[in-house]
């Protein structure tokens, strides 16, 4: 019997859906037991905690016990234990790789911000400047990522693409107003094709 690995889980978490990509492209996916989660910035989710200090997703916990989080550390960790390559070892398309991981992660961190304070901060509290900020940050992001799409691959064969493929999918999910193919044409060919990949599909968010 294969040992199994526990992950705290959310199936609207685009830092989930990043490892769970991760998992399916390293034939790893079946191995993960998805424990029930509810993560959110003020309400504190007891059972995460006692695992990640961060109660936050995802969290990963290894056969042999080890607690592992964020994202960036639990796909290094898988892609190292499946002898993978999604983590480039050395030369310039290491550091361009983890740099396109940066950006995506980076998108969804503002991406996560501006949610937040439309969702959970009291609207009377809320800060339309701040918010603005945020999307600065995402149109930033995608004008850079309209520079390089037509030299990313259409695979999910490295984390840089993978994390930029979740940000693009979470915008969908959660920016629909945003429309932020709108401007950035070589980008959308690029994640028309990249979205198609059965990793992807099966880790479609959903509510």
């Amino acid at each position: 019997m294969m040992e199994t690995f526990k992950l705290y889980y959310a199936s609207t978490s685009p830092y989930v859906r990043k490892v769970m990509v991760v998992a399916h492209c390293l034939g790893l996916a079946e191995r993960i037991e998805k424990l029930e989660s509810a993560a959110h910035p003020v309400i504190r989710d007891e059972r995460i905690a006692r695992f990640n200090p961060l109660a936050k997703v995802p969290a990963l916990q290894t056969p042999e016990g080890l607690a592992l989080f964020d994202s960036r550390v639990i796909c290094e960790y898988l892609d190292t234990l499946a002898g993978g390559s999604l983590f480039p070892r050395d030369g310039e398309r290491r550091w361009s790789s983890l740099v396109r991981q940066a950006l995506g992660d980076g998108l969804l961190d503002a991406a996560l911000l501006a949610r937040y304070e439309a969702v959970a901060r009291p609207p009377a509290k809320q800060w339309d400047d701040w918010t603005a900020g945020q999307l600065t940050k995402i149109t930033a992001v995608l004008a850079e990522v309209e520079h390089q799409a037509d030299r990313l691959s259409t695979q999910p064969d490295d984390i840089g693409v993978i994390t930029l493929g979740c940000a693009l999918g979470y915008l969908d999910f959660r920016f629909e107003g945003l429309d932020w193919r709108k401007g950035h044409p070589a980008t959308a060919t690029w994640f028309a094709a990249f979205d198609q990949h059965p990793a992807m599909l099966a880790t479609r968010p959903f509510v």
